[in-house]
């Protein structure tokens, strides 16, 4: 085998830095990536050379947070992963920035609130200072309000994606998008229509979870539980008399309720069909305490009967077991809670209807208060009447929030737009849990969290949203004589995008809006859900580039936060099932999330967010990007991380020492053309060196394809240190030319592979110091390089002991410590020094004998077979001068 040619000093294809630093390495590269096209996905391709990816598009309304760098870091890796495997990878990234968090963040940022009465004013400037009263923001236009949405967001936008750029991703960007502009517009409504033709949309009046503060429905996906401070009353229900009106000489029915300002909505009473305390009185009316209204005493499996008094007031709604009992049950509809979570201004008919005398002036001494307001008021009216029994029991409950609201939930009733989701159809919750099963999740246990969202849906998905910076529902309705719509028969657009608010259907004029025999927009807008759902079909072409669909889709990953299986995967699987039947994806990847020192998530609802330019800010006190992506790489999917900068500390040292080592080893005449020169190496150091290196390539590749990329790390770190810290401080004499050219050039040859396979390694993990270092004696970009694996490392030819290097190092260990505890410097020589040692030690140090008597500095080494541990038995030490 012809061997490359002896050389002792810096080979000409070499061009090493003064002095490596980190610092500047984020934009040198970030701008020469984006120059070469290094991360271009290539459209002259077929779906067997495609990795594609459907990131998540962040929330843009603000700003970012630790959290979203770690998270996306961790695909990051995946993706460059991929590439270096010789993938095409398709990996895009946009943003979400329709929606109720946008809308928030520019009436916080303007001081400015939407009034779809208001005329839209083409010159509206916001007020340079923003009031700090909500009740004093400025009213504007529907079309200003979302100009000003579109401007706020733009500007947010390009903000994260310089952050992103920051960190490293290995984004296209040509492949930029938004969920409001035109092509996610129209996309989302053609998915909506196209649900709406095949059966899987429908809208319907029914009872509606609703946010007061937003002015909005909710989905069940969005809702959380809080606890918060309640109340119980006993009231009591007298049986009805013949006059209608409560025969107070019977004995009263008890209910305990927390919500006793639902009295007016009043529709039964509910028991345990098995409970005999009331089994009586099934079938029998009761009075509503001041207002008289009868209402029925009903049975229902769902009541139960330890639970208070036994039996439930169910009302019209307090939550979501009184719309199942109303609806199970057949009950009337007595809502008296509006949009505007105030009791209504107008007596109700059932109210104004009662025989009690007092009824209507009890009620008005309620209407148009707010429910906690109400609330109290009625708990004095009921002590006044003799209604109440005892003292109200103060409590803790859990209260329904949405996730993004600072109020409790109401349930009101209105018409809403739902897509089907198995809900309230077995046959679908079946075919969506099948889809589920179609998908590779990493970690596996994520799956069971999918599968027991969708067990558990107890109705379908509503996507209707009464909000104006959103994806408007494609939809209009002809007025008959009356002016009421036609919701059956609903008019279609014929081109997409379209804002029915604003555009006016074919056949009509403007003048017909909204008057009898005319016609009138649906007013709402999509759920951000229902846009950020098609992820898959915006990102893919789908509707519109069918070559580029036919190469992306079904996508090979979709990564995400575990806490959005239930929004946002779920939806995704739902809308793919029915748009294309098929799952969106064939794995799942599931971050964990960021804790902070309180072991909580951070988030910026919580306000205990980390600011990501602080830690990727090159110089110190910052630790710089490849150190932050790090620390991202140390926690495995699903793992919940606490924020930990000792990490990143630890990513800095080992970014450095890559560039030091690097350099070390380039600056004794290592060069590209010894890279795999296996013939060379006749040391049997280098050789176990390199047998190790194989195992660990071994290792690490089969981690990176299990999605492992923690493991990879460790198992690769491991080897690092060890090939820097032992076998460099080994070889150091023998790299320099000590021990003859065949010596020098067997190490040069194993400096120059590990070294070339080590980057490969970490470049998916820290891309900026590796694209560094190849650049220094390396063409082209470490990132389209192949990912290690195909390379022979060691020689098959000759057996040679992986573990040697380790031997050799724990000797050299001891050596170091005998020096150390004879205080006197590492560069103090040795006379002589007996080792004694277990059998396999000591052949080791005959195999390394050179190596190690010159880095120990030791002119005379004898090695003694003795027991199982590695002793120094005699050492004498040149005398100092």
């Amino acid at each position: 085998m012809n061997t490359p040619a002896f050389s002792d000093s810096t080979h000409e294809s070499v061009n090493l830095p003064d002095k490596p630093a980190l610092e500047g390495l984020r934009d040198k590269w970030d701008a020469a990536w984006s120059e070469s096209g290094v991360y271009d996905f290539d459209v002259d391709t077929d779906r067997g050379q495609v990795y594609s990816i459907d990131t998540p598009p962040p929330t843009a309304s603000g700003s970012l947070h630790v959290g979203h760098v770690f998270s996306y870091t961790q695909t990051d890796i995946l993706a460059r992963y991929q590439r270096m495997q010789g993938k095409n990878v398709f990996y895009p990234l946009g943003w979400d920035d329709n929606g109720l968090p946008t809308e928030r963040r520019v009436q916080n940022y303007y001081g400015v609130s939407c009034d779809p009465s208001q005329p839209y004013d083409p010159s509206f400037e916001p007020p340079a200072k923003p009031a700090k009263n909500s009740r004093d923001f400025v009213k504007i236009s529907r079309q200003n309000f979302i100009e000003l949405c579109e401007k706020l967001s733009a500007e947010d936008e390009q903000i994260f994606e310089d952050l992103f750029r920051s960190t490293g991703l290995s984004v296209d960007w040509k492949y930029t998008y938004r969920t409001i502009d035109d092509t996610s517009r129209s996309v989302s409504q053609r998915a909506f229509l196209t649900d709406l033709s095949n059966g899987h949309a429908y809208s319907q009046d029914a009872p509606t979870m609703w946010d007061v503060t937003f002015g909005t429905a909710v989905a069940q996906a969005e809702l959380e539980d809080r606890e918060k401070d309640g109340a119980y009353h006993k009231v009591k229900f007298f049986p009805e008399g013949a006059d209608g009106l409560a025969d107070t000489s019977a004995d009263p029915i008890v209910i305990l309720t927390s919500r006793p300002e639902l009295i007016p909505a009043v529709v039964a009473l509910v028991a345990h069909p098995e409970d005999e305390r009331y089994n009586p009185f099934f079938g029998t009316n009761v009075v509503s305490p001041l207002f008289g209204v009868s209402v029925e005493v009903r049975a229902h499996e769902l009541a139960k009967s330890d639970k208070g008094t036994g039996i439930a007031m169910v009302c019209t709604f307090g939550d979501l077991t009184d719309v199942t009992w109303w609806r199970e049950l057949d009950l009337p509809t007595r809502a008296v809670i509006n949009r505007g979570g105030r009791l209504n201004l107008d007596v109700p008919e059932w109210i104004a209807a009662s025989p009690k005398p007092d009824a209507v002036a009890n009620y008005e001494k309620l209407a148009g208060k707010t429910t906690f307001s109400a609330r109290r008021d009625i708990a004095e009216m009921l002590v006044e009447s003799g209604d109440l029994i005892g003292e109200i029991e103060a409590i803790t409950h859990p209260v329904p929030f949405y996730e993004k609201g600072d109020k409790p939930l109401e349930v009101v009733t209105s018409r809403q737009w739902y897509i089907r989701n198995g809900g309230r159809s077995a046959q679908l919750r079946d075919e969506l849990i099948a889809r589920g099963r179609e998908i590779e999740w990493h970690p596996s246990f994520m799956r069971s969290r999918y599968e027991n969202w969708v067990e558990n849906l107890n109705g379908d998905w509503l996507v209707s949203r009464q909000r104006y910076f959103g994806v408007p529902i494609p939809l209009w309705y002809r007025l008959d004589a009356e002016g009421q719509p036609d919701y059956e028969n609903p008019i279609v657009p014929e081109s997409l995008p379209v804002d029915p608010v604003a555009e006016v259907p074919a056949g009509f004029t403007a003048e017909q809006r909204d008057v009898p025999g005319g016609f009138s927009a649906d007013p709402d807008v999509l759920d951000t859900w229902a846009t950020s759902s098609l992820t898959p079909q915006l990102l893919s072409g789908w509707s519109r580039d069918e070559d580029l669909f036919s190469k992306v889709f079904p996508f090979d990953l979709r990564p995400q936060g575990h806490d959005i299986i239930r929004t946002w995967l779920f939806s995704s699987v739902v809308r793919a099932n029915s748009l294309n039947d098929v799952a969106p994806w064939k794995h799942a990847g599931l971050s964990g999330w960021i804790l902070d020192p309180d072991r909580k998530k951070m988030s910026k609802s919580k306000g205990n967010v980390v600011v990501p330019s602080d830690i990727l800010a090159e110089p110190k006190p910052g630790y710089g990007p490849d150190a932050v992506r790090y620390w991202a790489a140390s926690a495995r999917l699903g793992a919940d991380t606490a924020y930990d900068v000792t990490q990143m500390q630890i990513g800095r040292r080992l970014a450095m020492k890559l560039l030091n080592a690097s350099k070390f080893a380039l600056a004794q005449g290592v060069h590209a053309g010894l890279i795999g020169q296996l013939g060379a190496v006749n040391h049997e150091l280098d050789r176990a060196l390199l047998a190790k290196l194989a195992e660990v390539v071994e290792s690490a590749s089969a981690h990176m394809a299990d999605y492992d990329y923690a493991h990879a790390l460790r198992v690769s770190e491991s080897f690092f240190w060890e090939f820097t810290d032992d076998y460099v401080e080994l070889v150091k004499d023998r790299s320099y030319g000590a021990a003859g050219e065949s010596e020098q050039l067997s190490a040069h040859v194993t400096l120059a592979t590990a070294l070339d396979v080590l980057l490969r390694l970490f470049a998916p993990i820290m891309p900026f110091v590796t694209e560094e270092v190849w650049s220094w004696w390396r063409t082209g970009s470490v990132h389209r390089s192949p990912w290690p694996g195909d390379e022979q490392l060691a020689d098959p030819a000759s057996a040679v002991d992986p573990t040697l290097l380790a031997s050799v190092a724990a000797v050299l260990t001891e050596i170091r410590r005998t020096k150390t505890e004879a205080k006197v410097s590492q560069k103090t020589q040795v006379r002589s020094l007996t080792i004694a040692a277990p059998a396999a030690v000591v052949a080791a140090i005959g195999a390394a004998h050179g190596d190690l008597v010159a880095a120990g500095r030791i002119e005379n080494l004898v090695a003694e077979e003795s027991g199982e541990e590695i002793a120094i038995t005699a050492v004498d030490f040149v005398p100092q001068d």
